[in-house]
């Protein structure tokens, strides 16, 4: 079982290695005022080698692990700028918390058309990017998973009510 979400650590720890990064997914969409729960925090972070770089050291100090659901525990996950853009999507385990990273969400082209209409927060104390309610919808909608068809209706009607 992964820990709960404690999203501050996570947060704090990308921020304090200097991680450009937008947040996405389930705790973006709470941001904007959607009441859906989520488990765990995704970004997309700049895919150059220095944030790579960064984003690497970040991990390292959360001890971040890659998630296998078909195993009880998280593997060890060694990691450096080349591996870590080499891959799409990682999905890991923190002592905080799941941690998604999706260079390429659905629906994007990923972080610097994400970061283009980003707002800039406060999140837990942290400064952090946080994908636009546009954004995260137009994803979600792309993505067309069973979970994002439950909270689709909400963020439109936010968006319908953010846009007036």
């Amino acid at each position: 079982m992964p820990p709960p979400l404690e999203p501050g650590p996570i947060l704090d720890a990308l921020q304090e290695n200097g991680v450009r990064f937008v947040v996405i997914g389930g705790f973006a969409a709470l941001y904007h005022g959607s009441a859906h729960i989520t488990q765990d925090i995704d970004i997309t972070p700049e895919r150059t080698p220095d944030n790579l770089d960064r984003l690497s050291d970040a991990l390292r100090q959360l001890d971040a692990r890659v998630r296998a659901t078909a195993l009880d525990e998280p593997l060890p996950f060694a990691h450096n700028a080349r591996s870590l853009g080499a891959v799409d999507v990682w999905n890991l385990q923190t002592p905080h918390g799941d941690l998604d990273i999706s260079f390429t969400p659905a629906g994007t082209t990923g972080y610097a058309d994400l970061h283009r209409d980003a707002i800039d927060a406060t999140v837990l104390g942290v400064r952090v990017e946080i994908a636009s309610l546009a954004d995260v919808v137009r994803s979600k909608e792309a993505a067309d998973r069973p979970k994002d068809h439950l909270t689709l209706p909400t963020l439109r009607r936010l968006l319908d009510e953010q846009t007036r």
